[in-house]
């Protein structure tokens, strides 16, 4: 679809005043953007290009950059210029006052943070970020355990200096998934413990005695990434202003407002785990390409949270991506670049690609088991950030908690504890948006498909109108609505796990 016509980004720099000689906080806010969307540019290099002896030089550079948007976002200049517009804000618009109210929000969230914890953290983990792919190469946990004790201790600091109801995750929650608390995800998680366990026992039983094996390899890569690109501009994105590169943890990363850089890694033995891998992060790009683009740097031209984001990435990759209308369309092309799926059925494909199985690689897990992952990074990162689970000890509570939800223990800790690469990002208090993302998207999916010019389109495999609707009802509000507010104006109902679990209930069951 192509991308709609919006006013272009243009930085007021802090030259241009009001009457009065006060600058303007809009200005500013835009003037933060740019500064950390150049912290995005050498973050998204050192996870694709940057050599391994550089490590320390661009840690260096990014604490000097988080600082720098840290100082311009804490300051007196942008306190008075806040104050000013909330004083003249009674009349604006709805978009407007939105606006100041986010502001607000992250304004004084950021004060209760020095500048000197703000660049110690940056620089700790574009640290960690290297120590744990080195660890995880080798599957040796304890080399990156004293990273891992820094950025927990800096964790716990924020949260402190945030302040929180009950516990300091909800701290770190909040920054992730605003207003919400770790007691509503607990609660929420614990009720859909047993249907999830059930569901997934059940699915993986059938996967089993019906699934059938991928005709062998080898998928070359070249072929792979013309495959993705043809899918991944079918859905909508627009690599006019993206493109896709290569890492060792998949990633969308918005570098500007024209400049959405989207990251796969590949198997030769299945081509699918790259593919599903661009879908979903083109998922999160389409977010990225349909926020107003005039608005950059702004909250109405910001993602909501990470439940939401996580809530686009999930409906492309597995409503649309996992759907039959989508491969009647496609199979055929994959059956050109891959001549040994020549005589391997459609329906054979198809239960391929719906097949459950217990993995101990939450990136490769299919829906049916995925959120049994996040119930155990969730209850994991709870308890070391209140102190009862001590780094070192991280391993075998894993391994312990793994046992439980899926009946195994993963063979080594690159295939346990050290697979994800967000605690050494720094993202404590994260995981728990992945479960959110997935309740969101079926309800947005389940609401879209309601309309019958959408489901008509979706059959034909034409994802025009479910993008327009999205771009609508979720991409053009950026932050200016809370994430169960916007669920709840975009579908006509609260956020629910019901059509999650019916969906689940209908594809795998």
């Amino acid at each position: 679809m192509p991308r709609r016509k919006s006013a272009h980004f243009r930085l007021c720099p802090r030259a241009i005043f009001r009457h009065d000689g006060r600058v303007r906080i809009f200005d500013l806010a835009r003037e933060r953007a740019v500064i950390e969307s150049a912290e995005a540019v050498i973050g998204w290099d050192q996870e694709t290009y940057l050599p391994a002896a550089a490590g320390a030089c661009r840690a260096a550079q990014l604490a000097w950059l988080s600082a720098k948007a840290h100082d311009l976002a804490t300051s007196d200049a942008w306190r008075r210029a806040l104050e000013d517009a909330e004083a003249s804000a009674a009349d604006t618009s709805p978009t407007h006052r939105g606006n100041l109210r986010e502001l607000r929000r992250s304004f004084d969230r950021a004060t209760k943070l020095p500048v000197a914890l703000v660049a110690r953290a940056a620089e700790a983990a574009s640290l960690a970020k290297h120590a744990w792919a080195e660890a995880r190469s080798r599957g040796d946990f304890a080399s990156f355990a004293p990273h891992l004790q820094i950025l927990l201790d800096i964790a716990r600091e924020k949260a402190e200096r945030w302040g929180y109801a009950n516990e300091p995750y909800d701290a770190l929650l909040d920054g992730y998934e605003r207003n919400t608390s770790t007691a509503a995800v607990s609660a929420l998680f614990d009720s859909l413990r047993p249907e999830l366990r059930r569901i997934a026992a059940r699915a993986v039983e059938v996967s089993a005695a019906h699934a059938p094996t991928l005709p062998p390899g080898p998928y070359p890569r070249a072929a792979q990434q013309q495959l993705n690109a043809r899918l991944a501009a079918a859905i909508g994105f627009d690599f006019t202003a993206g493109r896709i590169d290569t890492t060792t943890h998949p990633f969308c990363a918005q570098l500007g407002p024209r400049d959405v850089r989207l990251t796969t890694r590949y198997d030769e033995a299945d081509f699918t785990s790259s593919l599903f891998g661009v879908l979903h992060e083109a998922g999160h790009g389409l977010y990225e390409q349909g926020l107003v683009e005039a608005d950059f740097g702004l909250p109405s031209g910001t993602h909501v949270s990470l439940g939401i984001h996580e809530s686009q990435s999930r409906l492309w990759e597995n409503h649309i991506g996992r759907s039959r209308a989508f491969w009647c369309r496609w199979y055929p092309v994959a059956q050109e670049c891959f001549p040994q799926l020549a005589k391997f059925p459609l329906e054979n494909f198809l239960r391929y690609l719906w097949r459950a199985a217990f993995s101990p690689i939450r990136v490769e897990a299919d829906e049916a088991t995925y959120d049994l992952h996040i119930l155990l990074r969730f209850g994991l990162e709870r308890q070391m950030v209140n102190g009862s689970l001590a780094v070192a000890d991280i391993p075998a509570a894993w391994n312990e908690g793994f046992r439980e939800l899926f009946g195994f223990t993963p063979a080594d800790d690159r295939q346990g504890c050290l697979q994800d690469i967000h605690w050494a990002m720094g993202g404590l208090g994260y995981f728990a948006t992945y479960s959110l993302g997935n309740l969101n998207a079926a309800q947005l999916h389940a609401a879209a498909h309601q309309q019958p010019a959408i489901a008509a389109a979706s059959e034909q495999a034409d994802y025009a109108p479910l993008l327009a609707w999205l771009r609508s009802s979720i991409h053009s509000h950026g932050a200016t609505l809370d994430p169960a507010a916007l669920i709840t104006q975009a579908t006509g109902s609260p956020p629910s796990p019901t059509a999650y679990l019916a969906h689940l209930q209908t594809r795998y069951l």
